[in-house]
């Protein structure tokens, strides 16, 4: 099958295709044009693309994993589809359970919920319970743009600091600062824990990566925001990408160590799915001129292929290239005092919610 040819470049989002996957996970299909604004152009270039959002009504919104790499086993995730736009992003194919494309859809048709907070109440008073550290922002961002007028993760967190649940938050978006009085509030208690991700200090990479996530000096400076008010916050270099940006890994452990980060982690570029046609449709329209040298690089870190789902590896990688990343993590963060082991979350001061309107009388 021939590789998906790029559409013209849309301002502001980070896919060059929305073609549509099919039930195997191949790209077959153009999409049918209706993720543009209006049929017609301007000046002969198609309109701008707008974001929508849909609410949804799950029934339950605890998502429970027991991957044994991730040191979680219950997530939140307040949106579906992300804004943010990052052509890397390992969340894009689940768009394809609603036969929307993992590409351009992915990132302006999203999904809301806005009964999160009432769902969760719910779970969280239910008799036997247990409190572990609950994570938001591990799929989609719950501080992408939409975020300000939906305010779902807000009404999330809002529980969680009422009942004294742990909580874990990733996210790549200075928005996070809104909610500073919730979480300096929780930390003080040991709570919560915040990682910041930042891929690149370059802006004019971040624009075509990341396209509408905030500048990462914006992110570096709620960093430094986050840990004056006491909350525990350490910087995520997620995705490190071969000869893209692999070469900062030094800047971006030295500039967070600036900005007081307690500790450094980070990803390699994983490519589930349709996200690895997008990725080399990406590379085609912006680094025609390494393409092949990053996908090259890719498959060697991925054990001869584009991705390598198995746990243990699909974070960190194989071979000499993530053997020497993982050196030069190491070394910075030691460097730049970032190699401590992040402050243990607590749950043992969880109380339950009210349950049916009746406090809980033992």
């Amino acid at each position: 099958m021939e590789s998906p040819k790029p559409l013209p470049p849309t301002p502001g989002r980070g896919a060059p295709t929305n073609l549509r996957p099919t039930r195997t996970g191949s790209l077959a299909r153009e999409a049918d044009g209706d993720w543009l604004d209006e049929s017609e152009t301007i000046d002969g270039e198609p309109p701008r693309l707008r974001t929508s959002v849909t609410v949804e009504h799950p029934k339950t919104i605890i998502a429970r994993n027991t991957s044994p790499d991730i040191g979680f086993d219950r997530s939140i995730n307040p949106y579906r589809g992300c804004e943010h736009g990052c052509i890397y992003c390992f969340a894009r194919p689940t768009h394809a359970f609603h036969d929307l494309s993992p590409g351009l859809d992915f990132e302006s048709r999203l999904f809301a919920k806005p009964d999160a907070a009432q769902l969760l109440r719910k779970e969280l008073a239910k008799r036997g319970y247990t409190p572990a550290p609950l994570a938001i922002g591990t799929n989609t961002d719950g501080y992408q743009p939409i975020e300000r007028e939906w305010g779902v993760t807000r009404a999330v967190i809002e529980v969680l600091a009422e009942t004294k649940h742990p909580l874990i938050v990733t996210t790549k978006s200075d928005r996070i600062l809104r909610d500073l009085d919730l979480l300096a509030g929780m930390a003080r208690d040991g709570l919560v824990g915040v990682a910041v991700s930042v891929t690149s200090l370059d802006p004019a990479i971040a624009r075509t990566l990341e396209p509408r996530a905030p500048h990462p000096r914006r992110r570096l400076a709620a960093i430094r925001k986050l840990i004056d008010a006491g909350v525990p916050t350490q910087v995520n270099i997620s995705p490190v990408i071969p000869a893209i940006t692999d070469h900062e890994i030094e800047a971006i452990m030295a500039a967070a160590g600036e900005a007081g980060a307690i500790r450094a982690s980070y990803i390699l570029v994983r490519l589930p799915h349709e996200v690895a046609p997008l990725f080399r449709a990406w590379l085609a329209a912006h680094y025609p001129d390494r393409a092949d040298k990053v996908m090259n690089m890719i498959r060697d870190i991925r054990g001869g292929r584009d991705n390598d789902p198995k746990f243990g590896t699909r974070m960190k990688g194989t071979g000499i290239w993530a053997d020497l990343i993982r050196a030069r993590v190491k070394r910075a963060a030691r460097e730049h005092g970032m190699d401590k082991s992040f402050p243990p979350i607590r749950s043992d001061l969880f109380r339950p919610p009210e349950r049916d309107g009746q406090m809980e009388l033992f």
